[in-house]
């Protein structure tokens, strides 16, 4: 009988089964001897059958050690060649292997024959794994070694595609295999070692990719931005070109500012490596590691670049405990910063969360979504901060920057993010929109405080604009500059400030004022911001009123009511948004009550030095008394002196004003001055006695009136020397 030695399948190994004697020698077994069948023989007979046997049993173990030591020289003959094949192309054999027996549809228990044994129970029978899973594990955890070795790692960006394709194609049969194995439910302690060293291996493999992902997303970004902005200085922002500091282009390549511009700080060909990595720690079951590394890279990137223009990261805690003048600073970087994001970065930043995440679009849309939405609370949290902070008139004009700036950034919203996470952003930032729109009001209204509690009893020296005054107008000024955001504000909040202008104490003067106000006008057809600025200037007029009257002088009452009218007058007139609000009927009806203010200024001060040049009581019984007339020239020449004393020191600071008070002065005193002096000059004695009373001619009291106003006190006596 022709013996078959066993035949090792190339896709299965088999169970070692016992050897039969038959089946395993090349010739018959020698012919047993009539002796051996003689169960009668003697005992010499049993002696020759045990020898016999001696002999069959030497003959079997030679022949199945000559059979084993030509299936070694077997093996010894095509290991050479094994030892010579490439890597890769060994690799590739049987990497074809593997993936036929991922996808087979062979029963757990089948044999390397197709065939079932029959004794055996199928209960009990363990599926089998090919003998080529060991090479093929050999060949991956060289390549692992290779790749993830201590100090000497094989940076991503640094291997061949080629390599890198390799490298993924073997890790993602890695995962199937573990895969399989798993669903194979193997039995043993050899196939438990088996689906440890795969799973070893695997493990390995994804913590490498995991490791070279955040590399890539950390460094790849960081040395292409810093390249970009050899400067550093983000803090200017360039109006109409945000995207300079975002795009974040190679220096010298054309073609890279062209890729840069559609991901922050990344170029395709790494863009293209991080989408490749991210889908095979997928598909190998690490999703949450690969989410959690792009989440941490990502924010740490946007938060770096945010630093770099001077955004730093406040709580609202932090935000009240900061001083005005840095907290101003903060809030200039927080508007340029959030324009940079809602004109480029939000955008480039979906279009990177995009293209890495590709193949699952719906992992693309939720890490996006959680990565901006964290970022868009922190600017927000920052806003309330500055809402809830305390209120001050000062603090208004940058509150109404960051409201115009979270105004226009939430129409962007819908094409800036998902549906779900826009609707639920733009929900909050309208809200904090509609505190930032509450504090303007309220910082708005706080000036009326301020006008109220301006009670001081100390007179400005010389009749001067208060600055009261120069402080409410400069506020007025900049305020009618967000006319619009104003309106605005005070149109979706007027009932807020309503209620919050009944909560404030009030003067009884204020209050008549303002009641007066709102009677004069027809408040209907008014905006809500027009009606509160009536409101801040008929406080600020009657504040004034009370201020004129500690003044003794009633004159300098005249002059300070008219410094201070002028004053706001002309601020209104230089204004073309203030004056808009105000109106040419308030400037008229102003201009109106400085005209008033002057000619009670001349009555009280030049209406009684007239008076000494009167011709009444100088003509009796057709002569005129020289006793009398020295007494007029001696009162004139004393009252002149005291109010060129005077009133040199007073101020009247608007040109215009000083002049047309001078003019006005000279042309009712001079001309009557001159004619009393040609009519009753004569009636002195020539020489010492008119010396004595005549001290001024025309010219010089017109050179005196001149000098008044300068806030420069002068004597006469000084002056004639």
């Amino acid at each position: 009988m022709e013996k078959e030695a066993p035949e090792k399948s190339a896709s299965f190994v088999c169970r070692e089964e016992q050897p039969n004697i038959s089946d395993t020698t090349d010739t018959p077994p020698p012919e047993p001897t009539a002796k051996a069948d003689d169960k009668t023989d003697d005992k010499n007979g049993d002696e020759e059958k045990e020898e016999d046997d001696e002999k069959e049993k030497k003959e079997v173990e030679d022949k199945t050690e000559e059979n084993k030591e030509n299936n070694n020289e077997d093996e010894d003959q095509t290991l050479p060649d094994e030892a010579d094949e490439d890597p890769l192309t060994a690799l590739q054999k049987l990497s074809e292997d593997i993936d036929r027996f991922v996808v087979s549809s062979q029963e757990p228990n089948a044999k390397t024959n197709g065939q079932i044994d029959d004794n055996e129970n199928d209960d009990h029978v363990s599926p089998e794994v090919p003998e080529f899973v060991d090479k093929f594990l050999e060949l991956i955890e060289e390549m692992v070694e290779k790749h993830d070795s201590g100090e000497g790692k094989v940076k991503w960006n640094k291997l061949s595609e080629e390599g890198s394709s390799s490298f993924l194609e073997a890790v993602d049969r890695i995962s199937k295999l573990n895969n399989k194995l798993l669903e194979m439910k193997l039995e043993g302690e050899t196939h438990g070692l088996l689906i440890n060293r795969v799973g070893s291996i695997h493990h390995r493999a994804m913590v490498y990719l995991e490791e070279e992902f955040r590399w890539l997303l950390m460094e790849e970004s960081k040395t292409d931005i810093h390249d970009s902005d050899p400067g550093g200085d983000n803090n200017n922002n360039q109006k109409g070109k945000p995207e300079q500091h975002d795009s974040c282009p190679m220096p010298g390549s054309e073609s890279a500012k062209d890729e840069a511009a559609d991901f922050p700080g990344y170029t395709n060909d790494v863009v293209s490596k991080l989408h490749k990595i991210a889908k095979e720690m997928i598909l190998g079951g690490y999703e949450w590691e690969c989410l959690e590394v792009y989440m941490n890279a990502r924010r740490i990137a946007f938060e770096d670049s945010l630093q770099r223009i001077g955004c730093e990261k406040h709580s609202i805690d932090d935000v009240h405990k900061i001083q005005w003048d840095a907290l101003e600073r903060d809030i200039g970087s927080w508007i340029t910063a959030l324009k940079q994001c809602s004109t480029v970065l939000f955008s480039c930043e979906r279009k990177l969360a995009e293209a890495v995440f590709s193949d699952y679009p719906s992992i693309s849309t939720d890490i996006f979504s959680c990565l901006i939405r964290g970022i868009v609370i922190e600017f927000l949290n920052f806003c309330e901060g500055v809402s809830m902070s305390k209120c001050s008139a000062e603090k208004l004009f940058k509150t109404l920057d960051m409201y115009e700036t979270l105004r226009d950034m939430v129409p962007k919203m819908d094409a800036l993010f998902p549906e779900d996470c826009a609707s639920e952003l733009k929900k909050d930032a309208t809200l904090t929109r509609s505190r930032l729109g509450e504090a303007a009001i309220s910082l708005f209204c706080d000036l009326e405080n301020s006008i109220k509690s301006d009670t001081g009893k100390t007179p400005v020296a010389g009749g001067a604009v208060h600055p009261l005054s120069r402080y409410t107008m400069n506020y007025l000024k900049y305020a009618c500059e967000y006319k619009d955001t104003l309106e605005q504000v005070f149109r979706e909040h007027s009932k807020i400030e309503r209620a919050d202008s009944t909560s404030r104490p009030h003067g009884h003067d204020y209050e008549v004022e303002a009641t007066s106000m709102n009677q004069n006008n027809d408040s209907d057809k008014q905006s809500p911001f027009s009606v509160q600025l009536m409101r801040v200037m008929d406080l600020l007029d009657a504040n004034l009123e009370v201020k004129s009257k500690l003044y003794k002088d009633v004159a300098l009452s005249s002059i300070f009511m008219m410094n201070n009218g002028r004053y706001i007058v002309q601020k209104i007139k230089g204004s073309t948004e203030i004056h808009e609000v105000m109106g040419d009927t308030w400037c008229r009806r102003r201009s109106s009550e400085l005209r008033q203010y002057h000619k009670n200024y001349q009555r009280e001060t030049w209406s009684k030095l007239l008076g000494c040049l009167s011709h009444e009581g100088l003509n009796v019984h057709g002569k005129v008394p020289k006793p009398v007339l020295k007494e007029r020239f001696k009162s004139f020449n004393a009252m002149f002196e005291e109010i060129h004393k005077t009133q040199s020191t007073w101020v009247v600071s608007d040109e215009q004003l000083q002049s047309e008070l001078r003019v006005s002065i000279s042309a009712v005193v001079i001309p009557a001055y001159r004619s009393f002096l040609g009519r009753f000059s004569q009636v002195l004695d020539p020489g010492r006695q008119t010396e004595k009373y005549i001290k001024f001619q025309p010219d010089d009291l017109e050179t005196y009136i001149d000098e008044l106003f300068d806030g420069n006190p002068m004597s006469m006596a000084r002056r004639r020397q």
